[in-house]
């Protein structure tokens, strides 16, 4: 395998799936909520885009565990944001474990990739319609 062989993943873009077991009712989270309003359709699913990135929410007979951060934004005031969504009736998971605690929704996270230039993060976590754990966060330089 050549060297450039390897690297055919890393030329490609990433786009977040996000299952739902009602495709409308997420439909109006993400609008309602977020203010997101999808940029295409098809039978089943339902594409948005943020920046220069995109994720779709698809019909799914299963369901996320909600366990863990499924996708995540950065912008850059927090607490501007979670503000506004918790106006929109969104609400932030606080979280209470050794080393990391959310206070009113957002947590101080420890350190960051060195490539970011920052020296932590500010985060906060929410679910959509269907369970799935999303996430916004701050760099702190």
């Amino acid at each position: 395998m050549e060297a450039d062989d390897r690297n055919l993943l890393a030329r490609g873009r990433v786009a977040t799936r996000l299952p739902a077991q009602d495709l409308e009712r997420a439909r109006r989270f993400y609008s309602e909520k977020l203010g997101l309003e999808p940029v295409d359709e098809r039978p089943g699913g339902l594409l948005y885009r943020c920046g220069d990135t995109e994720f779709a929410v698809f019909r799914s007979t299963g369901a996320s565990p909600g366990t863990f951060t499924q996708m995540g934004w950065q912008v850059d005031d927090l607490e501007a944001v979670v503000s506004e969504l918790k106006r929109r009736g969104v609400v932030f998971e606080e979280v209470d474990a050794p080393g990391f605690r959310t206070r009113d929704g957002i947590a101080e996270v420890e350190g960051n990739y060195p490539s970011k230039g920052a020296r932590g993060e500010r985060a906060a976590w929410f679910r959509d319609s269907e369970g799935n754990l999303l996430g916004i966060g701050e760099p702190v330089v």
